[in-house]
């Protein structure tokens, strides 16, 4: 373990699918980089700052969290997250189109988490 992740309170880590596909990754890679670079840097702020409030993070319910970043352009970015075995498990990544967080999206989210704990 470098000193850097030492240092986190909670390090990040990709949720993984059963086919080893890591659909956060996939999402942040067809970002651009400043866009990438942004959610970066709110999810390091997670890491290093845990616990943390409005306006970086919020409960979701359910045992799910989002990161909540400000894009260029007004656009809005949300990383569902989750905690497991000490870790932040990204679960799932997306730019909103409205106000209200789309159920499919935390449906989503909830699913992957299950499945994590499922397998853990």
């Amino acid at each position: 373990m470098t000193e850097e992740q030492n240092e986190k309170r909670v390090p990040a880590r990709f949720y993984q699918n059963e086919n080893g596909v890591e659909p956060v990754r996939d999402w942040l890679r067809d970002l651009d980089k400043e866009d990438r670079k942004s959610i970066g840097a709110d999810i390091k702020t997670v890491e290093y700052g845990w616990p943390i409030g409005m306006p970086t993070c919020k409960a979701m319910g359910d045992g799910l969290f989002e990161v909540r970043t400000n894009l260029s352009n007004g656009r809005i970015a949300r990383v569902l997250f989750c905690f497991f075995e000490g870790e932040m498990i990204l679960l799932n990544g997306f730019v909103k189109k409205t106000n209200k967080t789309p159920e499919q999206e935390l449906t989503l989210a909830l699913k992957r988490k299950r499945s994590l704990e499922a397998q853990g």
